[in-house]
C-alpha cells in the first residue's frame, strides 16, 4: 500500500466533525460522529495537527509499541512557549506517571508498587462499607421523589475510596473533588485558554496541598502509602528534596487517576443499568454476571474517549506517513465501535467477551485498573440487591469535553 499525503479538504472535513464532538450536544452521543470518523479510514488527519486514529487494532498496535511515547517533559519544551504544553498545569502533569517514559517511568513505576491482591482486599473493605453508607443515603433521598446518583454515589464513592486509602481527612474530600474537575481540562484534546486558567489554578493548589502532605507524612510516618512511597524513593534517590518531589507527583497522579475517570464509569454504568429495565432484571437473576456488565461498560462508553501519543521515529501508520515528535490521538471511543473487532458494536451485550482499550496498554496500562474494577462491581451487586429497580427520569447532561467523559447529573427515581 502507498503512503499518501493529505488533502486540505480531508483536515476540513474532520474540522467540522470535531467541532460538533467538543460540543455538549456532541458529548451527549458522540457515537455517531465517531461512525463517520470510521468510515474515512483507520489513520485520518487531525484538524489542528497530526492525525487521529479510529481502528481498534490499529489503537492496540500503538498502545502497546515501544515506538510511541507519552508526550512527555522535553516533547512539550520544544512545542513552544506559546502553546498549551507549557501552561503550568501541563508541566506540572509531566511530571506524573502517566506523562514519563522509560528509563524514568520504570523507575517511577517500580516505587509506586502496585495494588496486589492485600491491598485491594484491604480497600475492597472500605469501598463495601462506604457503598452500603452511600446506597442508604440514596434510599431515604428515592422516598421523597427522585434523586441524583451522580452527585450522591458516582462522586462519592471514588474519593471517599482513595481519600480513605491516603489517610486524607474527609472534610477536605469535596475541595479535591472539585479541583480533579478543573485540573483535567490540561490533559483535554483542545483546552480553551479559560479552561487552561482554571487547570493552573486547581494544579497550583493541589500542589500546595500534596506537597503539605507530604511533609507531614516524613515528620509522622504511618502505616499508608504516602509513607511508604518515601520509604521507597528513599531508597534509591538520596537527595530528600527530589524524593520528596517525587513522591508528590505520585500522589497527584494517584488522586487525579481514581477520581475523574472512576466517577465516570460508576455513572455511565449505573445509566445502561437502569435505561433498561431488561438489563436490571438480568444482573439481578444472575450476579455472577457483574464482572462482565462492568467490563461492557468500558468498551460501550469509556471515561477516556482519547489517548495521545508521539513517533519516537518517522513511521508509517495505516496509509499516512508520520513524522518523529507528531502526535497521534487515538479515538478509544470509536476504536471501541469498530465492526472489524466487534459484532455489532453499538448494541451493550454484558455476554459480549472483554475488549477494550478502556485502561490503555503497554507499559502506561493503568495502574489503577484492579480499584476502578473493584468500586464500579462493589456498587452493581448492591445496587442491584439493595433497592428495588429504579428507573431513569432524565437523559444526564454531558460535560463538553472529548478526551475525558463526564456525565453532570443521573436523575433516577423508583420504578
Amino acid at each position: 500500500m502507498g503512503v499518501t499525503a493529505t488533502p486540505s479538504s480531508d483536515r476540513r472535513a474532520s474540522a467540522s466533525l470535531f467541532s460538533r464532538l467538543r460540543t455538549a450536544k456532541g458529548q451527549e452521543n458522540p457515537f455517531p460522529i465517531y461512525e463517520e470518523l470510521l468510515s474515512r479510514g483507520e489513520v485520518g488527519p487531525a484538524p489542528w495537527g497530526g492525525s487521529f486514529v479510529t481502528g481498534f487494532a490499529m489503537c492496540d498496535q500503538v498502545l502497546r509499541s515501544r515506538d510511541w511515547l507519552e508526550p512527555d517533559k522535553r516533547w512539550r519544551e520544544r512545542q513552544g512557549s506559546g502553546t498549551r504544553w507549557n501552561a503550568s498545569s501541563s508541566r506540572e502533569m509531566s511530571h506524573t506517571l502517566a506523562a514519563l517514559n522509560p528509563p524514568d517511568h520504570t523507575r517511577a513505576r517500580r516505587a509506586a508498587g502496585t495494588f496486589d491482591r492485600s491491598t485491594v482486599e484491604l480497600i475492597g473493605r472500605s469501598v463495601s462499607r462506604t457503598t452500603d453508607q452511600l446506597l442508604n443515603t440514596l434510599a431515604d433521598r428515592l422516598r421523597d421523589g427522585e434523586a441524583d446518583f451522580c452527585a450522591l454515589v458516582g462522586e462519592e464513592l471514588p474519593v471517599a475510596t482513595i481519600g480513605d486509602w491516603l489517610g486524607l481527612p474527609p472534610a477536605d474530600w469535596p475541595r479535591l473533588r472539585e479541583l480533579t474537575h478543573d485540573q483535567v481540562f490540561t490533559q483535554e484534546l483542545l483546552p480553551s485558554a479559560s479552561q487552561l486558567a482554571a487547570s493552573d489554578a486547581a494544579t497550583a493548589e493541589l500542589r500546595s496541598y500534596f506537597t503539605n502532605l507530604v511533609k507531614d507524612r516524613r515528620a509522622h510516618p504511618g502505616e499508608d502509602p504516602v509513607s511508604r512511597w518515601i520509604e521507597s524513593w528513599d531508597a534509591v534517590e538520596p537527595d530528600r528534596d527530589k524524593a520528596d518531589e517525587a513522591v508528590y507527583f505520585l500522589v497527584l497522579f494517584v488522586l487525579l487517576a481514581a477520581l475523574e475517570t472512576t466517577a465516570t464509569l460508576l455513572t455511565t454504568m449505573t445509566l445502561l443499568l437502569v435505561e433498561s429495565p431488561a438489563r436490571w432484571d438480568l444482573i439481578a437473576d444472575r450476579p455472577d454476571l457483574v464482572p462482565s456488565f462492568v467490563e461492557e461498560t468500558l468498551r460501550y462508553d469509556p471515561p477516556t474517549h482519547v489517548i495521545s501519543r508521539v513517533a519516537a521515529a518517522d513511521c508509517v501508520l495505516g496509509d499516512m506517513r508520520i513524522r518523529k515528535d507528531e502526535m497521534v490521538h487515538l479515538l478509544v471511543g470509536a476504536a471501541h465501535r469498530d465492526p472489524a473487532k466487534h459484532e455489532e458494536p453499538d448494541m451493550f451485550d454484558p455476554l459480549r467477551p472483554p475488549a477494550h482499550l478502556a485502561f490503555s496498554g503497554g507499559i502506561h496500562y493503568c495502574l489503577g485498573a484492579p480499584l476502578a474494577r473493584l468500586e464500579a462491581q462493589t456498587l452493581l451487586r448492591k445496587l442491584v440487591r439493595r433497592l428495588p429497580r429504579l428507573t431513569l427520569v432524565r437523559r444526564p447532561s454531558m460535560a463538553a469535553r472529548v478526551a475525558f467523559r463526564r456525565p453532570l447529573n443521573l436523575d433516577v427515581a423508583l420504578a
